[in-house]
């Protein structure tokens, strides 16, 4: 009998992400074309052999929804050993709803983790892009009788304060953890990946000193094991990403094109598993150019120019249009003509004939939003309307659902957003 149970915590906003997460939580936003940053965490838990899975979701939480349904594509639609359950916040007699952290989320769904008799609970961020097989990591924590480990790595120091940080004694043992500091002493990243002996977590939460005040993994259980019980690092040495930002979000996406990229989609032994519609085969016609891209299935290139980019399904790529270093999401419409340059385009936007977006030299950061979009990639929103022959500069933020008349002019500068909602906000 598999005696862990698995909780992944879905519900971020993914604020970084900027409007990809306008109208989706963080782990619904579409990566590699045909995938959602949510199938990695469920093809680990299935591909390692742990079908009891919870996905607790607050924001946004109907593209997640949909997508996941009853976990078919996961093998997680079981009525028998194992399956999916999808928990929301709710409001109990003297409970207010929303989620006050990661470990407070847990602790509103203990049901799940007390109806069987599960030896340990592996709890997992469901916005992560990696490939990880977990039961070393559960093995690793029974044979050195943890309370809690915690799955690291390091990550490049300009990066650490992103992160929470810790350090190991010589056994792994963690002495120190701190949540994300402004001025780092180490860079040996937590990668939200927890296992916990089911008892250990039950007992913190029944402690009435406790149960209240701490409502979060990285700021309150970790530092309370390391001084109070035992607190372990597994060292993961795989491909791990954290997609939380515009840029590293862009650059993941982009890595997957080298000519043998760290995270390898292909291993027929590790399989990506996703909800696919059912599109037909990909369509590249006579005098298209395509080189070094991901292309999706039901995507069409009509005499057009791909180079080094990412499109997902149902993308159409007119005659004469040049994508170039750019993300493209599902059913996009690219305009003959119009150029696309190290931009990322989200679902079902229309680029008019002729349009440029990503035009220019001027990598002036986004006015709006000058720590997230500063380099140099511009972003179009869901369902956004591109009017033909529009210049759009760099580190620009064209909305969800924008309309050809939201453009002022023709020409828009690099750092400026079209958005009538934000318009509306300053005006």
């Amino acid at each position: 009998m598999v005696d862990v149970a698995v909780m992944i915590l879905a519900g971020g906003q993914g604020e970084r992400l900027s409007i990809l997460s306008r109208q989706r939580a963080k782990p619904a936003v579409p990566f590699a074309g045909k995938y959602r940053i949510i199938d990695f965490a469920l093809s680990n838990c299935v591909n390692s052999g742990y079908f009891d899975v919870a996905v607790l979701t607050q924001y946004r939480p109907h593209s997640l929804n949909e997508h996941i349904g009853h976990g078919r594509p996961w093998d997680l639609d079981r009525e028998r050993n194992g399956g999916i359950v999808i928990l929301q916040p709710y409001l109990g007699r003297s409970q207010s709803g929303w989620y006050r952290g990661t470990a407070d989320a847990i602790y509103h769904n203990l049901f799940f983790i007390t109806r069987k008799p599960y030896t340990d609970v592996l709890i997992l961020s469901g916005d992560h892009i990696y490939a990880m097989d977990y039961r070393p990591m559960v093995a690793q924590h029974r044979r050195l009788d943890a309370d809690v480990t915690v799955a690291v790595q390091p990550v490049p120091w300009e990066d650490a304060s992103r992160f929470g940080l810790m350090t190991t004694d010589d056994e792994g043992r963690i002495i120190d953890f701190v949540e994300k500091p402004e001025q780092p002493r180490s860079n040996l990243a937590s990668m939200g990946i927890y296992v916990f002996k089911r008892d250990v977590l039950l007992d913190l939460f029944r402690s009435p000193t406790y149960a209240e005040e701490m409502t979060d993994f990285g700021h309150h259980f970790i530092p309370y094991l390391i001084h109070h019980g035992r607190a372990y690092a597994y060292r993961f040495e795989g491909y791990w990403q954290d997609v939380g930002t515009i840029q590293s979000y862009w650059e993941a996406n982009m890595a997957l094109l080298e000519d043998v990229p760290a995270l390898n989609l292909y291993d027929p032994n590790w399989r990506i598993h996703t909800r696919s519609e059912e599109r037909p085969p990909a369509k590249i016609m006579d005098g298209s150019v395509v080189s070094r891209s991901l292309i999706s299935h039901g995507a069409i290139i009509i005499r057009g120019h791909v180079e080094h980019s990412v499109l997902s399904p149902g993308v159409v790529v007119h005659e004469g249009a040049v994508v170039r270093d750019s993300i493209i999401m599902t059913d996009a419409v690219i305009g003959p003509g119009a150029v696309i340059d190290r931009c990322i385009i989200d679902k079902e936007v229309r680029v008019g004939a002729g349009a440029y977006l990503g035009y220019g030299d001027d990598y002036t950061p986004n006015w709006l939003e000058p720590k997230r979009v500063n380099t140099g990639i511009t972003i179009v929103g869901r369902n956004a309307i591109v009017p033909p022959n529009v210049r759009v500069g760099r580190n620009v933020l064209i909305g969800t659902d924008v309309t050809e008349a939201d453009f002022p002019s023709n020409d828009i500068p690099s750092g400026d957003t079209i958005d009538p909602r934000v318009a509306a906000f300053w005006s």
